[in-house]
């Protein structure tokens, strides 16, 4: 609720909520965190980590608390999304969720836990499980919005350790994109942009050829 600067009349308003996409690449696949729900009108249905903001915190702050409660993730850079706010997306009311996203390099760094004793896992995002609220909908802006990205951006240093070859990061771009790239335009495009430079380290590649490792000239968001 809030205040009418006109009238000063209590006004009531939908709930604000905050949801956490969070992507990774495992296996060649790109797959997103997501909680069974144990309880509620969507009991037995997947959804992302999130919960409501509370009256003396910011969205970014309700947005880091819940994920750490429910996904015991802490210390990563959120990106706020977009606003999803049709009056059906909620069986128990009205609300409105502010959506955040993050790319996180390799799950197994995470002990993931959450307070509330739901089953935590990273999920397929081209099989996703049976969702709750909108939170297809919100996977799906989000992807779309990380295609985009990748395309303009050297997002793609959030997916990858700090060195790696040039196949590794070829493989990020087309787990993203879905389809394959040419390897030969793919490698030009790359060097010319200077997105990387070399370590002066080789690991063993392709019979008889070791493989360049690389590292991002920057590991902060930069355009392209």
């Amino acid at each position: 609720m809030g205040i009418d600067n006109k009238s000063s009349k209590i006004i009531e308003g939908p709930a604000v909520a905050v949801d956490a996409v969070l992507f990774t690449i495992h296996k060649e696949q790109l797959k997103v965190l997501l909680m069974k729900l144990n309880q509620g009108p969507y009991q037995g249905k997947w959804a992302l980590p999130g919960g409501l903001v509370q009256i003396d915190e910011s969205l970014d702050e309700a947005a880091k608390r819940v994920l750490f409660q429910k996904a015991n993730i802490g210390d990563i850079h959120l990106e706020q999304l977009y606003s999803f706010g049709d009056p059906k997306r909620d069986v128990r009311g009205r609300s409105v969720s502010v959506a955040y996203f993050a790319l996180v390099p390799n799950p197994r760094n995470f002990e993931l836990k959450t307070l509330y004793n739901n089953e935590i896992a990273w999920q397929d995002v081209n099989n996703l499980p049976p969702m709750a609220f909108d939170h297809k909908e919100i996977i799906e802006y989000a992807q779309k919005r990380l295609e985009a990205k990748i395309e303009y951006t050297n997002i793609a240093y959030s997916l990858l350790p700090k060195e790696f070859t040039l196949t590794d990061l070829q493989k990020v771009y087309e787990v993203i994109l879905g389809r394959e790239v040419d390897k030969r335009n793919f490698r030009k495009r790359i060097l010319s942009l200077g997105l990387v430079e070399e370590t002066g380290k080789t690991i063993k590649g392709e019979p008889h050829r070791p493989a360049k490792l690389y590292r991002f000239s920057e590991r902060e968001l930069k355009f392209i």
